[in-house]
């Protein structure tokens, strides 16, 4: 099991590795990596002990839903980065980890306040699923400390966080949310996706319950989908059980995945921050670019939040081109080789996706600071490429835009 005084690249390495489940009792030697456990059925030594039953926790064999050594390994994995955790809960994607944390903490007649700048499924599960349930949601402007704490009545029970935000990137003061909820009883939940357990501790920071997208930066290979929910006790036990109360369960084969994916997080995470950052700086200079919104950039908003809770980023940021045009946008973004269309991100290849986000932002008018619609968002997700290679697939977009 890993050392929590070990730095994080030693943990990667040796977490979720006990003796238990990468060697056999009583016999000599063991492998580098737990095993793939298929099981559905767990069997039992006999009819007493069965009787007696198993406790419900990582490590007992029951039954196929509460997992096995390869998922028990996982999870221990990523309980032992997240500092201040007791245990972690796995899900087949990070919006199952999200709407199955939520359920958990959440009872009709009950509101949650989400920030404005929430991963979109984030608002269309407080818009449908918990809204047919009788449980209210408002969203909340992330960058007004007071106006939050204002807007928490007796009725509030959860308060789900993200910083940087989804798209635009804002970063907030995650520990003087986290502190204003507890103060008056309110849980507070962040999507931490972006920045990982590497790059902000999320309960040492003050929230109580840290959300991941395994299928990003854990998986690092664009070949599965995983989330997780870490937690102190007893909110990791409520999460564990609305989970099995679902029949939520991730595959023995997808989780081995993950913890390969693991071993490699560090080196892949400063990989695609340092290209991200030159990328930034570069974008930074060119005439088709009005703002560049990457949090690492010295300058940008939100950097002196970052640089102060923050000890590590990623890949992922946006940029606002000074032409209106969605034509030239869509020329942009086409005439790209390097950089693939589509969703999700932290993988080894880099993406490119239009973002206009003003739709789904009740507070803030998009772009920031800008008339609506004088410009338009980019939001890239830079992968392992050269630095060099994908600035000259960059400029070649911009070229295709009409642009000299």
């Amino acid at each position: 099991m890993s050392d929590k005084a070990h730095k994080p690249a030693t943990q990667l390495v040796e977490a979720g590795r006990r003796k238990a489940w990468t060697s056999v009792a009583g016999q000599p030697g063991a492998v580098v990596n737990p095993p793939v456990w298929r099981s559905s059925t767990h069997l039992y030594e006999d009819t007493a002990d069965l009787a007696r039953g198993r406790p419900n926790a990582d490590g007992h064999f029951y039954y196929g839903r509460r997992g096995g050594p390869t998922q028990w390994a996982l999870a221990d994995a990523l309980t032992g980065l997240e500092e201040g955790a007791d245990g972690t809960e796995l899900f087949p994607s990070g919006v199952a980890a999200i709407s199955g944390t939520l359920l958990a903490l959440l009872t009709p007649g009950d509101e949650l306040l989400f920030t404005d700048n929430a991963y979109e499924p984030t608002r269309a599960i407080a818009a449908g699923m918990l809204s047919r349930m009788g449980i209210t949601s408002r969203s909340f402007d992330p960058l007004d400390p007071a106006g939050f704490a204002k807007m928490i009545g007796p009725k509030t029970k959860v308060v789900m966080l993200e910083s940087p935000g989804s798209l635009t990137m804002e970063v907030c003061d995650i520990p003087a949310l986290a502190a204003i909820a507890r103060e008056q009883g309110v849980i507070s939940v962040i999507d931490n996706t972006w920045a990982s357990s590497l790059g902000f501790a999320a309960l040492a920071h003050g929230c109580d319950i840290s959300l991941m997208s395994l299928t990003k930066h854990v998986g690092g290979h664009s070949d599965l989908m995983m989330g997780s929910a870490s937690a102190k006790d007893p909110l990791i036990g409520r999460i564990r059980l609305q989970a099995q109360y679902m029949g939520q369960v991730v595959s023995p084969d997808d989780a081995a995945l993950a913890l390969r994916g693991l071993r490699t997080m560090d080196v892949r995470l400063e990989r695609t921050s340092s290209t991200a950052l030159e990328l930034a700086k570069w974008l930074k200079s060119r005439d088709e670019v009005s703002a560049v919104l990457c949090p690492m950039l010295p300058g940008a908003p939100g950097y002196q939040l970052w640089d102060r809770d923050f000890t590590g980023g990623c890949g992922l940021f946006s940029f606002i081109l000074r032409n209106g045009d969605k034509a030239a946008r869509a020329r942009f973004i086409d005439t790209l080789d390097l950089f693939g269309i589509g969703f999700s991100w932290g993988g080894f290849e880099s993406l490119a996706i239009p973002v206009d986000p003003g739709k789904i932002r009740d507070f803030h008018e998009w772009p920031r600071g800008q008339d609506r619609g004088c410009g338009l968002g980019v939001r890239l997700a830079i992968g392992l490429e050269d630095t060099d290679d994908l600035i000259r697939d960059l400029t070649r977009g911009f070229s295709a835009m009409g642009h000299t």
